[in-house]
């Protein structure tokens, strides 16, 4: 029997990393060739505010990115999903968007994600809310 680890955060805000340049949230950039992972993650959260959680964005984000077809994604979708999430991966904590671009992330109750950009009057009444989890994007360069 395969035990299956929930990965999502609940009631928990990421803060935006300590060493961002960022001040406002800002759109990721285009890039030649591949769309990044910051720009599949915006697109994926941005427009639909709490409608996904951190395990959704991140096999979104994967399928994306291997270019699985979608009539592969649809049949074979639980065992995509599987093999995504039997090996270990970091959280929305390294997400580029929270560390290079200026967006802190709520989870609700739920844990589904919403962007809230830095000195944003919603993002300084999460910060200051002790009534969820508190936690900071990761650096973007070691000290």
């Amino acid at each position: 029997m395969q035990v299956e680890l929930n990965v999502n955060y609940i009631n928990t805000f990421i803060a935006a990393s300590p060493d961002t340049k960022a001040k406002v949230g800002s759109v990721p950039p285009a890039h030649a060739g591949k769309r990044s992972i910051a720009q599949i993650e915006y697109e994926l959260i941005a427009p639909h505010p709490y409608k996904q959680t951190q395990e959704e964005v991140q096999f979104a984000v994967h399928i994306e990115r291997t270019g699985i077809m979608p009539l592969q994604r649809q049949a074979k979708r639980n065992e995509l999903w599987s093999a995504f999430f039997s090996k270990p991966m970091a959280c929305m904590r390294t997400s580029p968007l929270a560390k290079s671009y200026g967006w802190g992330l709520h989870f609700n109750e739920k844990g589904e994600v919403a962007l809230v950009p830095i000195g944003s009057a919603q993002y300084q009444q999460l910060l200051n809310n002790s009534a969820i989890e508190q936690t900071r994007a990761m650096r973007s360069k070691r000290q």
